[in-house]
Protein backbone atom coordinates (compact mmCIF):
# COMPACT_ATOMS: atom_id res chain seq x y z
CA UNK A 1 0.00 0.00 0.00
CA UNK A 2 1.00 3.77 -0.90
CA UNK A 3 2.34 6.38 2.03
CA UNK A 4 -0.99 8.30 2.78
CA UNK A 5 -1.58 11.84 1.46
CA UNK A 6 -0.13 14.60 3.81
CA UNK A 7 -3.59 16.06 5.39
CA UNK A 8 -1.99 19.65 5.68
CA UNK A 9 0.34 20.17 2.76
CA UNK A 10 1.24 24.01 2.27
CA UNK A 11 -0.10 24.81 5.79
CA UNK A 12 2.82 26.73 8.28
CA UNK A 13 3.54 26.44 12.12
CA UNK A 14 5.60 27.60 14.51
CA UNK A 15 6.76 24.55 16.83
CA UNK A 16 7.97 26.67 20.25
CA UNK A 17 9.67 24.42 22.68
CA UNK A 18 10.18 25.22 26.50
CA UNK A 19 13.08 23.76 28.38
CA UNK A 20 11.14 20.78 30.14
CA UNK A 21 12.54 17.19 30.59
CA UNK A 22 9.88 16.35 28.26
CA UNK A 23 11.52 18.82 25.38
CA UNK A 24 13.14 15.39 23.38
CA UNK A 25 9.60 14.51 22.59
CA UNK A 26 9.14 17.66 20.55
CA UNK A 27 11.62 15.96 18.14
CA UNK A 28 8.93 13.47 17.08
CA UNK A 29 6.05 16.39 17.38
CA UNK A 30 8.28 17.88 14.45
CA UNK A 31 8.75 14.84 12.77
CA UNK A 32 4.99 14.35 12.63
CA UNK A 33 4.18 17.65 11.57
CA UNK A 34 6.22 17.69 8.75
CA UNK A 35 5.29 13.85 7.64
CA UNK A 36 1.49 16.26 7.45
CA UNK A 37 3.02 17.94 4.67
CA UNK A 38 3.58 21.19 7.10
CA UNK A 39 6.52 23.50 6.87
CA UNK A 40 7.43 24.36 10.36
CA UNK A 41 9.91 26.69 12.15
CA UNK A 42 11.23 25.81 15.23
CA UNK A 43 11.74 28.54 18.07
CA UNK A 44 13.57 27.40 21.35
CA UNK A 45 13.79 28.95 24.87
CA UNK A 46 17.45 29.08 26.48
CA UNK A 47 16.70 26.71 28.95
CA UNK A 48 15.12 24.09 26.11
CA UNK A 49 18.62 24.27 24.75
CA UNK A 50 20.08 22.56 27.50
CA UNK A 51 17.62 19.75 27.39
CA UNK A 52 18.07 19.07 23.44
CA UNK A 53 20.69 21.06 21.32
CA UNK A 54 19.03 23.41 18.53
CA UNK A 55 21.01 20.39 15.84
CA UNK A 56 18.69 17.87 16.60
CA UNK A 57 16.03 20.03 15.03
CA UNK A 58 17.88 21.52 12.24
CA UNK A 59 17.50 18.33 9.88
CA UNK A 60 13.98 19.06 9.90
CA UNK A 61 13.33 22.73 10.32
CA UNK A 62 15.38 26.17 10.55
CA UNK A 63 15.10 26.86 14.57
CA UNK A 64 15.72 30.11 15.89
CA UNK A 65 17.07 30.91 19.68
CA UNK A 66 17.83 34.28 20.16
CA UNK A 67 15.70 37.91 19.88
CA UNK A 68 18.73 39.92 18.30
CA UNK A 69 21.34 37.20 16.98
CA UNK A 70 19.09 34.86 13.91
CA UNK A 71 19.50 35.68 10.35
CA UNK A 72 15.75 36.40 9.89
CA UNK A 73 15.19 40.27 10.69
CA UNK A 74 12.97 40.87 13.85
CA UNK A 75 11.93 36.79 14.26
CA UNK A 76 9.21 37.53 16.97
CA UNK A 77 7.26 39.41 14.36
CA UNK A 78 7.64 37.74 10.75
CA UNK A 79 7.80 33.99 12.17
CA UNK A 80 3.65 34.32 13.57
CA UNK A 81 2.74 36.27 10.98
CA UNK A 82 3.76 34.15 8.29
CA UNK A 83 2.29 31.26 10.43
CA UNK A 84 -1.23 29.43 10.25
CA UNK A 85 -0.72 28.78 13.99
CA UNK A 86 1.94 28.34 16.28
CA UNK A 87 2.11 25.61 18.92
CA UNK A 88 4.08 25.44 22.27
CA UNK A 89 4.92 21.82 23.01
CA UNK A 90 6.46 21.31 25.52
CA UNK A 91 4.50 24.79 27.68
CA UNK A 92 6.32 24.88 30.93
CA UNK A 93 4.92 26.96 33.75
CA UNK A 94 6.92 29.77 33.37
CA UNK A 95 5.79 30.05 29.59
CA UNK A 96 2.35 29.93 30.57
CA UNK A 97 2.80 32.57 32.88
CA UNK A 98 4.70 35.00 30.61
CA UNK A 99 2.30 34.72 27.86
CA UNK A 100 -0.85 35.05 30.66
CA UNK A 101 0.39 38.15 32.18
CA UNK A 102 1.91 39.97 28.39
CA UNK A 103 5.99 39.42 29.33
CA UNK A 104 7.90 39.46 26.74
CA UNK A 105 11.91 39.36 27.80
CA UNK A 106 12.77 36.76 24.91
CA UNK A 107 12.26 35.22 21.82
CA UNK A 108 9.37 32.89 22.58
CA UNK A 109 7.30 35.52 24.79
CA UNK A 110 7.73 38.04 22.42
CA UNK A 111 6.30 36.13 19.77
CA UNK A 112 3.45 34.65 21.71
CA UNK A 113 2.08 38.30 22.04
CA UNK A 114 2.15 38.39 17.85
CA UNK A 115 0.63 35.33 17.31
CA UNK A 116 -3.02 36.32 17.91
CA UNK A 117 -4.47 36.36 14.81
CA UNK A 118 -4.44 32.38 14.74
CA UNK A 119 -4.55 29.46 16.38
CA UNK A 120 -2.46 29.05 19.74
CA UNK A 121 -1.98 25.76 20.86
CA UNK A 122 -0.21 25.16 24.06
CA UNK A 123 0.68 21.69 25.38
CA UNK A 124 1.90 21.29 28.89
CA UNK A 125 4.48 19.08 30.49
CA UNK A 126 5.20 19.51 34.10
CA UNK A 127 5.39 18.31 37.69
CA UNK A 128 2.03 17.21 38.52
CA UNK A 129 1.87 19.64 41.54
CA UNK A 130 2.79 22.42 39.39
CA UNK A 131 0.30 21.57 37.15
CA UNK A 132 -2.40 21.62 39.77
CA UNK A 133 -1.06 24.56 41.72
CA UNK A 134 -3.73 27.25 41.63
CA UNK A 135 -0.98 29.80 40.14
CA UNK A 136 -0.72 27.80 36.94
CA UNK A 137 -4.80 26.76 36.98
CA UNK A 138 -5.16 31.12 37.11
CA UNK A 139 -3.38 31.17 34.28
CA UNK A 140 -4.38 28.55 31.79
CA UNK A 141 -7.65 29.60 32.52
CA UNK A 142 -6.77 32.96 31.37
CA UNK A 143 -5.37 31.96 27.77
CA UNK A 144 -8.59 29.73 27.68
CA UNK A 145 -10.72 32.46 28.24
CA UNK A 146 -8.59 34.61 24.86
CA UNK A 147 -8.72 31.60 22.63
CA UNK A 148 -5.58 29.66 23.15
CA UNK A 149 -5.98 25.78 23.26
CA UNK A 150 -4.34 23.98 26.19
CA UNK A 151 -4.32 20.31 26.29
CA UNK A 152 -4.28 19.10 29.69
CA UNK A 153 -1.42 16.99 30.35
CA UNK A 154 -1.89 13.54 30.67
CA UNK A 155 -1.17 10.97 34.19
CA UNK A 156 1.27 8.50 34.38
CA UNK A 157 5.23 8.41 35.33
CA UNK A 158 6.78 11.75 36.21
CA UNK A 159 10.81 12.97 36.31
CA UNK A 160 9.95 13.12 39.42
CA UNK A 161 9.31 9.45 39.81
CA UNK A 162 5.79 10.02 40.97
CA UNK A 163 2.42 9.05 39.10
CA UNK A 164 0.62 12.59 38.30
CA UNK A 165 -0.98 14.49 35.49
CA UNK A 166 1.76 16.06 33.74
CA UNK A 167 3.55 14.39 31.00
CA UNK A 168 3.03 15.83 27.70
CA UNK A 169 0.35 14.39 25.58
CA UNK A 170 1.13 12.31 22.25
CA UNK A 171 1.98 14.10 18.99
CA UNK A 172 -1.34 12.26 17.39
CA UNK A 173 -3.08 14.76 20.38
CA UNK A 174 -1.56 17.47 19.16
CA UNK A 175 -2.54 16.92 15.63
CA UNK A 176 -5.97 16.59 16.43
CA UNK A 177 -6.22 19.70 17.75
CA UNK A 178 -4.91 21.41 15.23
CA UNK A 179 -6.90 19.86 12.49
CA UNK A 180 -10.15 20.53 14.95
CA UNK A 181 -8.83 24.30 14.91
CA UNK A 182 -8.27 24.53 11.46
CA UNK A 183 -11.59 22.98 10.42
CA UNK A 184 -13.07 25.40 12.91
CA UNK A 185 -11.92 28.62 11.43
CA UNK A 186 -14.75 30.99 11.34
CA UNK A 187 -17.43 28.79 10.62
CA UNK A 188 -20.13 30.77 12.51
CA UNK A 189 -19.15 33.99 9.89
CA UNK A 190 -22.61 35.47 9.37
CA UNK A 191 -23.76 34.00 12.25
CA UNK A 192 -25.86 36.37 15.53
CA UNK A 193 -25.83 34.73 18.24
CA UNK A 194 -27.76 35.76 21.59
CA UNK A 195 -26.67 34.04 25.20
CA UNK A 196 -27.94 34.24 28.19
CA UNK A 197 -25.34 33.50 31.53
CA UNK A 198 -25.25 33.88 35.37
CA UNK A 199 -28.12 33.64 37.61
CA UNK A 200 -31.17 36.08 38.54
CA UNK A 201 -31.72 37.87 41.80
CA UNK A 202 -35.31 38.65 43.49
CA UNK A 203 -35.16 41.02 46.04
CA UNK A 204 -36.51 39.96 49.56
CA UNK A 205 -35.53 43.79 50.75
CA UNK A 206 -33.57 45.72 50.42
CA UNK A 207 -30.28 44.01 51.37
CA UNK A 208 -31.39 40.36 50.86
CA UNK A 209 -32.05 38.21 47.47
CA UNK A 210 -33.29 34.80 46.39
CA UNK A 211 -30.63 33.68 43.50
CA UNK A 212 -28.58 30.70 42.74
CA UNK A 213 -25.25 29.05 42.22
CA UNK A 214 -24.36 29.99 38.94
CA UNK A 215 -21.28 31.80 38.44
CA UNK A 216 -21.79 32.59 34.41
CA UNK A 217 -18.45 30.91 33.68
CA UNK A 218 -20.48 28.09 31.01
CA UNK A 219 -22.47 31.39 29.16
CA UNK A 220 -19.57 33.39 28.86
CA UNK A 221 -17.16 30.14 27.41
CA UNK A 222 -20.07 30.27 24.75
CA UNK A 223 -20.57 33.63 24.10
CA UNK A 224 -16.37 34.25 23.29
CA UNK A 225 -16.11 30.89 21.87
CA UNK A 226 -18.63 31.83 19.13
CA UNK A 227 -17.03 35.44 19.04
CA UNK A 228 -13.85 33.72 18.23
CA UNK A 229 -15.33 31.73 15.68
CA UNK A 230 -16.65 34.71 13.65
CA UNK A 231 -20.14 35.37 15.55
CA UNK A 232 -21.77 38.78 16.00
CA UNK A 233 -22.59 37.85 19.80
CA UNK A 234 -24.73 39.60 22.41
CA UNK A 235 -24.09 38.60 25.51
CA UNK A 236 -27.32 39.00 28.36
CA UNK A 237 -26.16 38.07 32.08
CA UNK A 238 -27.02 38.36 35.23
CA UNK A 239 -24.90 39.56 38.30
CA UNK A 240 -21.56 38.07 38.06
CA UNK A 241 -17.86 38.45 39.28
CA UNK A 242 -16.68 37.79 35.44
CA UNK A 243 -14.73 40.88 33.47
CA UNK A 244 -17.05 41.40 30.69
CA UNK A 245 -15.16 39.97 27.17
CA UNK A 246 -14.17 41.80 24.77
CA UNK A 247 -15.26 42.48 21.54
CA UNK A 248 -19.00 41.61 22.01
CA UNK A 249 -21.79 43.68 23.33
CA UNK A 250 -22.79 42.41 27.65
CA UNK A 251 -26.21 43.50 28.44
CA UNK A 252 -26.52 43.46 32.40
CA UNK A 253 -29.81 42.22 33.82
CA UNK A 254 -30.80 41.37 37.44
CA UNK A 255 -34.07 40.20 37.48
CA UNK A 256 -35.47 37.50 35.83
CA UNK A 257 -37.95 39.88 34.41
CA UNK A 258 -34.95 41.95 33.05
CA UNK A 259 -34.02 38.91 31.66
CA UNK A 260 -37.19 38.48 29.77
CA UNK A 261 -37.37 41.73 28.46
CA UNK A 262 -33.40 41.54 27.25
CA UNK A 263 -33.82 38.33 25.44
CA UNK A 264 -37.19 38.96 23.99
CA UNK A 265 -36.02 42.66 22.84
CA UNK A 266 -32.97 40.83 20.85
CA UNK A 267 -34.47 37.73 19.73
CA UNK A 268 -35.29 39.16 16.12
CA UNK A 269 -31.69 40.14 15.14
CA UNK A 270 -30.42 36.37 16.48
CA UNK A 271 -30.10 33.35 14.37
CA UNK A 272 -29.41 30.87 17.20
CA UNK A 273 -30.26 32.13 20.71
CA UNK A 274 -28.47 30.36 23.99
CA UNK A 275 -29.94 29.82 27.07
CA UNK A 276 -27.53 28.97 29.98
CA UNK A 277 -28.74 31.58 32.23
CA UNK A 278 -30.02 30.05 36.02
CA UNK A 279 -32.66 31.98 35.97
CA UNK A 280 -34.10 31.87 39.16
CA UNK A 281 -37.77 29.63 39.79
CA UNK A 282 -39.40 31.81 42.59
CA UNK A 283 -39.17 35.34 43.71
CA UNK A 284 -41.06 36.74 46.64
CA UNK A 285 -44.68 37.94 45.88
CA UNK A 286 -44.02 41.49 47.83
CA UNK A 287 -40.53 42.54 48.31
CA UNK A 288 -39.71 44.56 51.66
CA UNK A 289 -38.75 48.35 51.01
CA UNK A 290 -37.33 48.27 54.16
CA UNK A 291 -34.47 45.76 55.64
CA UNK A 292 -36.39 42.87 57.35
CA UNK A 293 -34.71 43.02 61.09
CA UNK A 294 -33.68 39.81 62.71
CA UNK A 295 -35.20 41.10 65.77
CA UNK A 296 -38.83 41.56 64.74
CA UNK A 297 -38.74 38.01 62.97
CA UNK A 298 -37.45 36.24 66.15
CA UNK A 299 -40.44 33.74 65.28
CA UNK A 300 -39.16 32.84 62.22
CA UNK A 301 -39.68 34.79 58.70
CA UNK A 302 -41.90 33.11 56.19
CA UNK A 303 -41.94 34.04 52.41
CA UNK A 304 -44.84 34.18 50.45
CA UNK A 305 -43.29 33.34 46.72
CA UNK A 306 -44.11 33.19 43.09
CA UNK A 307 -43.16 31.33 40.07
CA UNK A 308 -41.25 34.39 38.17
CA UNK A 309 -41.23 34.25 34.08
CA UNK A 310 -40.19 31.17 32.17
CA UNK A 311 -37.86 33.10 29.85
CA UNK A 312 -36.67 30.18 28.06
CA UNK A 313 -40.24 28.90 27.43
CA UNK A 314 -41.07 32.62 26.67
CA UNK A 315 -38.58 32.73 23.89
CA UNK A 316 -39.28 29.13 22.43
CA UNK A 317 -43.08 30.58 22.04
CA UNK A 318 -42.00 33.88 20.18
CA UNK A 319 -39.13 32.43 17.80
CA UNK A 320 -39.51 32.04 14.10
CA UNK A 321 -36.41 30.88 12.72
CA UNK A 322 -33.78 31.22 15.54
CA UNK A 323 -32.07 27.92 16.78
CA UNK A 324 -32.74 27.62 20.65
CA UNK A 325 -30.45 25.82 22.77
CA UNK A 326 -31.54 25.43 26.30
CA UNK A 327 -29.84 24.47 29.84
CA UNK A 328 -30.84 21.33 32.60
CA UNK A 329 -29.46 21.17 35.79
CA UNK A 330 -30.77 18.19 37.36
CA UNK A 331 -29.77 16.11 39.69
CA UNK A 332 -31.63 12.70 38.86
CA UNK A 333 -32.27 11.17 36.29
CA UNK A 334 -30.79 13.49 33.72
CA UNK A 335 -31.35 12.37 30.32
CA UNK A 336 -34.88 11.73 30.94
CA UNK A 337 -35.61 15.09 32.61
CA UNK A 338 -33.85 16.91 29.61
CA UNK A 339 -35.68 15.04 27.36
CA UNK A 340 -38.83 15.80 28.68
CA UNK A 341 -37.95 19.46 28.49
CA UNK A 342 -36.48 19.64 25.24
CA UNK A 343 -39.94 18.35 24.25
CA UNK A 344 -42.08 20.34 26.16
CA UNK A 345 -40.14 23.64 25.66
CA UNK A 346 -39.66 22.54 21.71
CA UNK A 347 -36.08 23.00 21.74
CA UNK A 348 -33.76 22.24 19.21
CA UNK A 349 -30.86 21.25 21.78
CA UNK A 350 -30.43 20.40 25.47
CA UNK A 351 -27.64 20.61 27.62
CA UNK A 352 -27.95 18.47 30.79
CA UNK A 353 -25.68 18.64 33.77
CA UNK A 354 -25.81 17.04 37.08
CA UNK A 355 -25.65 19.43 39.65
CA UNK A 356 -25.19 16.53 42.06
CA UNK A 357 -21.37 16.08 41.43
CA UNK A 358 -18.89 18.38 42.86
CA UNK A 359 -16.15 17.99 40.26
CA UNK A 360 -18.09 19.71 37.62
CA UNK A 361 -21.07 22.59 37.32
CA UNK A 362 -21.88 25.49 39.22
CA UNK A 363 -18.29 27.34 40.50
CA UNK A 364 -16.05 25.06 38.48
CA UNK A 365 -14.26 25.82 35.53
CA UNK A 366 -15.22 22.07 34.48
CA UNK A 367 -17.97 20.48 33.48
CA UNK A 368 -19.58 17.46 32.39
CA UNK A 369 -22.70 17.26 30.39
CA UNK A 370 -25.06 15.10 27.81
CA UNK A 371 -26.37 16.85 24.96
CA UNK A 372 -29.86 15.73 23.33
CA UNK A 373 -30.83 17.34 20.08
CA UNK A 374 -34.07 17.25 17.86
CA UNK A 375 -33.96 14.10 15.79
CA UNK A 376 -33.12 12.05 19.05
CA UNK A 377 -29.32 12.34 19.00
CA UNK A 378 -27.21 11.87 22.49
CA UNK A 379 -23.53 13.30 22.75
CA UNK A 380 -22.32 12.60 26.33
CA UNK A 381 -19.48 15.26 27.18
CA UNK A 382 -17.62 13.61 29.95
CA UNK A 383 -15.62 16.36 32.16
CA UNK A 384 -13.45 19.05 30.56
CA UNK A 385 -12.63 22.74 30.72
CA UNK A 386 -15.66 24.76 30.58
CA UNK A 387 -13.93 26.56 27.22
CA UNK A 388 -13.67 23.36 25.62
CA UNK A 389 -17.60 22.36 26.58
CA UNK A 390 -18.35 25.99 25.04
CA UNK A 391 -16.50 24.86 21.48
CA UNK A 392 -18.48 20.89 21.70
CA UNK A 393 -21.88 23.26 21.98
CA UNK A 394 -21.23 25.46 19.22
CA UNK A 395 -19.78 21.84 17.07
CA UNK A 396 -23.01 20.62 17.82
CA UNK A 397 -25.11 23.68 16.75
CA UNK A 398 -22.93 23.99 13.62
CA UNK A 399 -24.76 19.97 12.86
CA UNK A 400 -27.98 21.14 13.82
CA UNK A 401 -28.14 23.87 11.31
CA UNK A 402 -27.42 21.61 8.42
CA UNK A 403 -30.09 19.12 9.39
CA UNK A 404 -33.83 19.89 8.30
CA UNK A 405 -35.92 22.21 10.77
CA UNK A 406 -38.94 19.52 12.12
CA UNK A 407 -42.45 20.85 11.85
CA UNK A 408 -43.50 19.69 15.34
CA UNK A 409 -41.74 19.53 18.72
CA UNK A 410 -39.28 17.24 18.63
CA UNK A 411 -40.26 13.66 20.05
CA UNK A 412 -36.60 11.17 20.17
CA UNK A 413 -37.67 7.78 19.28
CA UNK A 414 -36.44 4.53 20.49
CA UNK A 415 -33.61 4.19 17.86
CA UNK A 416 -31.67 7.35 18.73
CA UNK A 417 -28.33 7.63 18.17
CA UNK A 418 -25.65 7.91 20.36
CA UNK A 419 -21.93 9.71 20.02
CA UNK A 420 -19.08 9.61 22.43
CA UNK A 421 -18.09 13.13 22.89
CA UNK A 422 -14.54 13.65 22.25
Amino acid sequence: MGESVPRFRGKRVVLGVCGSIAAYKAVELLRSLVKEGIAVSVVMTESATRFVRPLTFEVLSAVSTDLFGGRQEMPHLALPGQADAVIVAPATANQLAKCALGLADDLMSALLLNAAHGPLIFAPAMDGDMWGHPAVQGHVDQLRRRGAVILDPEEGLLASGRIGRGRLVEPSVILNALETVWQRGWDLSGQRILVSAGPTREAVDPVRYLSNRSSGKMGYAIAEAARRRGAEVVLVSGPTALARPEGLETVGVVTAEDMLKAMLGRLDWATVVVMAAAVADFRPRRSASQKLKKAQESGGLQLDLEPTEDVLLAVSQRRTTQLLVGFAAETEQLVAQAREKLSRKNLDLIVANDVARSDVGFDSDHNAAVLLDRSGGITELERMPKTTMAERILDAIRRLQTMPTPTAPSRPSGSRSRERGR
